[in-house]
Parts: structure tokens; sequence; C-alpha cells
């Protein structure tokens, strides 16, 4: 039965955070989200699996919030000044300003 609502409850905050992430674009609020998205999850999962252990809950929620840190991080551009202004290097390293 714990098993089951831990899964539910894991996919739940999966998809909350997902449509937090989505819904809000910047950067410092995406790694946030992630983090504490990931963290709950982890942890989540960590008592599922190791059936309620405190080291797998602790485990689950550490892994868990670097893995949702990194993931909501991803999307995130440096920010440099050049000229004066403020922008940023793509993927392809061309440069663009912010308007």
């Amino acid at each position: 039965m714990f098993t089951r609502i831990a899964k539910i409850a894991a996919i739940s905050i999966l998809a909350l955070g997902t449509a937090a992430t989505a819904a809000d674009a910047s950067c410092h609020s995406r790694k946030t989200t992630g983090t504490v998205v990931g963290a709950g999850t982890g942890g989540i999962l960590g008592a599922a699996i190791t059936h309620g252990s405190p080291v797998g809950i602790v485990g689950g929620a550490v892994v868990g919030g670097l893995a949702g840190h990194s993931i909501g991080a991803s999307g995130c551009h440096s920010h440099y000044y050049r000229h004066h202004r403020r922008g940023y290097y793509d993927s392809h390293h061309h440069w663009h300003y912010y308007r």
C-alpha cells in the first residue's frame, strides 16, 4: 500500500514540478524549483525503495536534489557584459544582447 501511495505522490510531484518550471522561465527559479522537486521526489522514491529507511530517504533526497538542480540549470545561459550591454553566448558561441 505504501509503495503505491509513494509512486502516486512521486508522479504528482514530477508533474507539478514540470508545470511550475515551464510556467516560470527565469533561470534562478528553474534551478530552485528543480532542486525542491528533485529532493522531494528522491526522498519519496528512496523511501519506497528502501521500505522507509531513514538512510534511503535522506540519500534519495540528496541525489534527487542534485539531479533536479542540474536539470533545472540545463537551459540557463551565462550572462556577460559586452560594450556595456548585458547579453549571453548561445550554444553556437554567438553573442546575443538583451533588449
